[in-house]
């Protein structure tokens, strides 16, 4: 014991932020054999330091976030790290199953896979350290971070903040470490160490490829596309709003976000009607259509960089439209074929594709979700219809009669995540899915029926 504190010390830096990613290994490596040995009464109270001292710093993480990656809302950055702050789980999401009878006992337990290695976005920098943080240790593992260039001190301060909060609490240093820059090499270091038990991507389709041909257990978090549904029985003024607070949400960075609108054609137009009643901007000149598409897409068809995650004036502006500052997202209506629709765009530009009934809407929905089985959102009060897209898409996420954050906690019941694994199905993580299952049996006793 007195020889891995030594070992501790040794490795231990500035609040877990190293120069190589193999000390960043070797110290989450230590610290977690230290967690370990705390019972689930103390590192419940780790937990409760970490949302603390989160909840402290969220203004910081959130405006640093937002001038860092220059993509969002600060306002709903703020709302995002409240969320993970005050709705991730912690240990008391870890269950045990017991199994007794005239053969004994049997116990079911939830054990740690000992060192992690996360993956995490650009998009959501404090969001997912926070959440994946928080999940990981109160499952009884520490967490090597790679975070996404483009949101390095983000990243870094949130990390440095948490390791902070725990040896607040008395527990080890360097729970969650990660290294100063982050790079490819440094991510392919990680992927393959064998103090790395488990990997857990959350970004693109790319790195979910990546964690998944390690040889390693993978969660992969990927890309959505997700489909809002409304079909002539829905709350048509409440749909749109629903959708353009959705939609428009730290605009439309969060990958549960809508991205197109299928809409019947029996209430298509008093769909668009209230959306922007809702501060929705139509643009229905196909010749501005087109320049949009040329302003806010590469020469590849994908969003270009520039525009992702800014605000719907801006991308006005640069189109040179003048319109209030409150418009929050820009609403166009196209064919299911348009790169808009097909594309995830990560940008408050919501395409309108009009069907002629429920049969067709389902149709495309399923088509242009692209099989990520992520999340998918519907307006209707017809439950045949509500149960007929909900069977087809399969998503992991399923909304009905909401804002796509609704999915996650946020006006929904239930728990939040900003790793949601549809890839490889473990749906919206939590401490339970960081563990792996070890069986206790005792033979010819403690039954007591």
């Amino acid at each position: 014991m007195d020889e891995i504190i030594s070992k501790q010390e040794k490795v231990l830096d500035d609040y877990g932020i190293y120069n190589e990613m193999e000390d960043a290994i070797e110290a989450a490596w230590l610290a977690q054999k230290e967690l370990i040995k705390f019972n689930l009464d103390t590192r419940s109270k780790f937990i409760a330091e970490i949302r603390k001292a989160c909840s402290e710093n969220v203004e910081l993480l959130s405006r640093m976030a937002y001038e860092e990656t220059g993509m969002g809302r600060y306002e709903d950055k703020i709302k995002k790290n409240l969320l993970v702050i005050n709705k991730t789980p912690g240990v008391e999401d870890l269950k045990s199953e017991v199994f007794s009878g005239d053969d004994g006992l049997t116990l079911i337990e939830s054990s740690p896979y000992g060192v992690i290695g996360a993956i995490t976005p650009t998009t959501n920098p404090s969001e997912t350290v926070i959440c994946n943080a928080i999940g990981m240790i109160a499952a009884g593992n520490a967490v090597v971070f790679s975070p996404h260039p483009s949101a390095r001190k983000t990243s870094l301060q949130t990390v440095q903040i948490i390791n902070k909060a725990i040896i607040i609490a008395g527990g080890p240093g360097n729970l969650v470490t990660t290294v100063k820059n982050p790079t490819l090499e440094n991510a392919e270091i990680m992927m393959k160490h064998k103090k790395v038990n488990m990997l857990v991507a959350t970004g693109g389709p790319g790195v979910v490829k990546a964690v998944l041909s390690s040889g390693k257990k993978a969660i992969g978090a990927g890309a959505g596309n997700p489909p809002a549904v409304v079909d002539e029985t829905a709350d048509i003024e409440k749909a749109a709003k629903d959708i353009i607070d959705g939609g428009s949400f730290d605009n439309n960075l969060p990958c549960i976000a809508e991205k197109e609108v299928i809409v019947v054609d029996a209430v298509a137009d008093y769909l668009i009607f209230n959306m922007k009643k809702n501060n929705a901007f139509e643009i229905k000149d196909p010749s501005l259509i087109e320049k949009l598409e040329k302003l806010i897409l590469n020469e590849k068809g994908y969003p270009h960089k520039d525009f992702i995650g800014k605000n719907a004036d801006y991308i006005l502006k640069k189109m040179g439209i003048d319109c209030a500052p409150e418009i929050r997202a820009i609403i166009v209506e196209v064919s299911k074929n348009h790169p808009f629709v097909q594309k995830e765009l990560m940008m408050p530009v919501l395409p309108i594709v009009r069907v002629k009934d429920i049969h067709e809407a389902v149709q495309v929905a399923v088509e242009v979700e692209h099989g990520f089985k992520h999340t998918a959102i519907m307006h209707s009060k017809n439950v045949d219809h509500l149960t007929a897209l909900a069977k087809e898409i399969q998503t992991t996420i399923f909304v009905k009669n909401g804002p796509s954050y609704a999915g996650i906690g946020v006006g929904g019941e239930g728990y939040t995540t900003f790793t949601i694994a549809g890839p490889t199905g473990e749906g919206l993580t939590s401490a339970r899915t960081f563990t792996r299952k070890r069986r206790c049996v005792l033979v010819g006793g403690f039954s007591i029926k």
